[in-house]
C-alpha cells in the first residue's frame, strides 16, 4: 500500500486478538462497516503464546501426574514424558503459529483485516504502518477501540540484557527442553511453566521475590501448589531474588545467577514471569492526550474517561480490570453493544448490563490455575475481606471427604472454600483446589454474580457421586454452625 491512502471505516480496531475479534464481530454483525489492524498474527497473544500453547504443554503434565497416582493404572505409568510428542501436540493446538484459519473468520464475518503496526493520530484517526513500509490514514465514523492488551515486565537486573531471558512467549514456544530452569516470579505464569517443564524433564529451580507462591489465591490453596512442585522436584526459593545474571560464553552457553543471598545457580534458560505491562507505549496515545505507556481507564462501556466524545474505547487487559482472556472478551460482547447502540442513536440499556459490569469485573472473576492440583477461584478471598474490612462467614470443607473426589483420586487432596455475607446470605467469594476443580467454577460464578440466596443454592441439588457434592458439604458446614442468622432457614439434613 503506499503513502497517504486514506480510507473511512464506522469502526477501527487494533489488535486482532480474542478481545478485538470480538468487539470487531459485533460491530460488524450490527451493520458498522469495521476493520481491524494487526501487526503479529491474527488470534492475538493467547492463541499462540499464552492460553492455548501453555494449556497444551500442560495437559499431559497434569494428566501424567494423576494416573501416576491412580491404582491399576500406575504401575503402567512407567517412564517419562514424551516431550517431542507433547511438544508436537503444542504446535497442533497453535496452528503452527499460522493464522489462515483466523484471517478466514474474519473475512466470513464481514470484518476488514490491514495487517501493520495502527496508532492513533489524533481525534478518531489511526495510521497504520504497514510491512510493505507503506502508511494507510484511517477515519472512524463512530469508534476506536484499542485491544493491544499486553506485554511482559522485565524487572531491572544487572547483565539482563545480555542473557536473552525467556518471557512467557519463550516458554509456551520452545522447541526443546532445557536441562536446567530457573524462573523468576511466583504468580500463575511461574507456577503453571514450573509444573509443564518439569514434567518434561527439565531441572527447575523457582526464584520468588514472596514469602510463596500465588500471592492472590487462599492460601492454603497456594499451600498445596508448593508441596506438590516440591515433590516432583521442583527447587523453591522463595523471599529471594536475582542481584546479577550473565552468560558464561562457553561451549554450553549457560547462565550464571547470584542471588540476593549471594547464592550461584547454574541454567540453561531464565525464564521472567514477573508480572505485565500494557502494550500502550507506541499507539500514539499523545495525540489524544494521553500518556503513552499507562493503562487506559474506562468506565461501564469501556469508552476511556480521559478523552472527550464516546469514541475511544479500551477493551481487554489494556483497561487492568482484569487480565484475563475470558474476562476481555465479555467486555468485548459489551462495548461492541454500546458503540453499536451509540452509531443507531439508541439510548443504551445499561440495565441489561450496567450493574453486572461492575460485578463480572471486579467481583466475579473467575480463574484457573492449572497447577497440581488446579487451582478455580472466584470472588473475594480471604484476604480480599480483610483489607476492604469487610465482614464475611468463611466455610471450609475437604473434597477429599466427598465420595465423587475418591472416585477422581483415591488419596485425594483438596480443600474448599465460600465466603458468605453474613447479613445478605449470598456468597461473595469461593476457591477451590484440588484435582479435577476447574469444573466447580462456574457453579460458583453464577452464585456469585446472581446472587443467589443460600436458601435458593439448597434446592440446586448436586449429582452423586461428582465431586460437585462438596457444594452440599459447603451448605451443611454452614448450616450447622448458623442458628445466629436467623434469616437462613435451610431445611433439615436428611436422616
Amino acid at each position: 500500500m503506499s503513502d497517504n491512502n486514506s480510507q473511512s471505516y464506522d469502526v477501527i480496531v487494533i489488535g486482532a486478538g480474542p478481545v478485538g475479534e470480538n468487539v470487531a464481530d459485533r460491530t460488524a454483525a450490527a451493520g458498522l462497516s469495521t476493520v481491524i489492524i494487526e501487526s503479529e498474527l491474527v488470534g492475538g497473544e493467547c492463541s499462540y503464546w499464552a492460553c492455548e500453547p501453555s494449556k497444551a504443554l500442560l495437559r499431559p503434565a497434569l494428566l501424567y501426574a494423576e494416573a501416576a497416582r491412580f491404582p491399576g493404572v500406575a504401575n503402567v505409568v512407567t517412564g517419562p514424558l514424551d516431550a517431542a510428542a507433547v511438544l508436537k501436540h503444542r504446535d497442533r493446538m497453535v496452528a503452527d503459529w499460522n493464522d489462515r484459519d483466523q484471517v478466514e473468520w474474519l473475512a466470513s464475518a464481514g470484518i476488514s483485516l490491514i495487517r501493520g503496526h495502527g496508532s492513533l493520530d489524533g481525534v478518531q484517526q489511526v495510521t497504520v504502518r504497514t510491512p510493505d513500509g507503506g502508511t494507510v490514514r484511517l477515519r472512524a465514523r463512530h469508534g476506536v477501540v484499542v485491544c493491544t492488551g499486553t506485554r511482559a515486565a522485565l524487572p531491572p537486573i544487572p547483565g539482563l540484557d545480555t542473557v536473552r531471558p525467556w518471557t512467557s512467549r519463550e516458554a509456551t514456544s520452545a522447541r526443546e527442553v532445557p536441562r536446567r530452569l530457573a524462573i523468576l516470579g511466583a504468580g500463575v505464569v511461574a507456577v503453571e511453566m514450573a509444573t509443564a517443564w518439569r514434567a518434561l524433564g527439565s531441572e527447575v529451580t523457582l526464584i520468588a521475590r514472596e514469602s510463596r507462591l500465588l500471592g492472590r489465591v487462599e492460601p492454603f490453596a497456594a499451600d498445596l501448589v508448593s508441596d506438590r512442585l516440591r515433590a516432583a522436584g521442583v527447587d523453591l526459593r522463595f523471599e529471594s531474588g536475582i542481584a546479577t545474571v550473565e552468560r558464561s560464553g562457553g561451549p554450553d552457553d549457560s547462565i550464571h545467577l547470584t542471588l540476593v543471598d549471594g547464592t550461584r545457580i547454574v541454567a540453561d534458560e531464565l525464564l521472567l514471569a514477573t508480572g505485565r505491562a500494557p502494550r500502550t507505549d507506541d499507539i500514539g496515545l499523545e495525540t489524544v492526550g494521553l500518556v503513552p505507556g499507562e493503562w487506559l481507564a474506562t468506565d461501564d462501556s469501556f469508552a476511556v474517561t480521559a478523552v472527550d466524545g464516546d469514541w475511544l474505547y479500551a477493551v481487554g487487559d489494556v483497561n487492568h480490570r482484569a487480565l484475563l482472556t475470558h474476562q476481555g472478551k465479555y467486555q468485548a460482547r459489551i462495548a461492541g453493544t454500546v458503540i453499536a447502540d451509540r452509531a443507531a442513536g439508541r439510548p443504551l440499556d445499561t440495565t441489561a448490563w450496567g450493574k453486572h459490569t461492575g460485578t463480572a469485573d471486579l467481583a466475579a472473576v473467575p480463574q484457573v490455575v492449572f497447577a497440581d492440583p488446579e487451582i478455580a477461584a472466584v470472588g473475594l478471598t480471604t484476604e480480599d475481606a480483610a483489607r476492604a474490612g469487610r465482614a464475611v462467614d468463611i466455610v471450609d470443607y475437604d473434597i477429599g471427604r466427598v465420595a465423587g473426589a475418591l472416585q477422581h483420586d483415591p488419596d485425594y487432596r483438596g480443600r474448599a472454600r465460600i465466603l458468605i455475607d453474613p447479613e445478605r446470605q449470598v456468597i461473595v467469594g469461593a476457591t477451590f483446589a484440588g484435582p479435577g476443580v476447574a469444573e466447580l467454577l462456574h457453579s460458583a460464578t453464577l452464585a456469585i454474580t446472581g446472587e443467589i440466596p443460600l436458601a435458593r443454592l439448597w434446592h440446586a441439588v448436586p449429582a452423586f457421586p461428582t465431586i460437585s457434592e462438596v457444594w452440599l458439604r459447603l451448605l451443611e458446614t454452614y448450616r450447622d454452625r448458623s442458628a445466629p442468622h436467623t434469616s437462613f432457614t435451610p431445611p433439615l439434613k436428611a436422616a
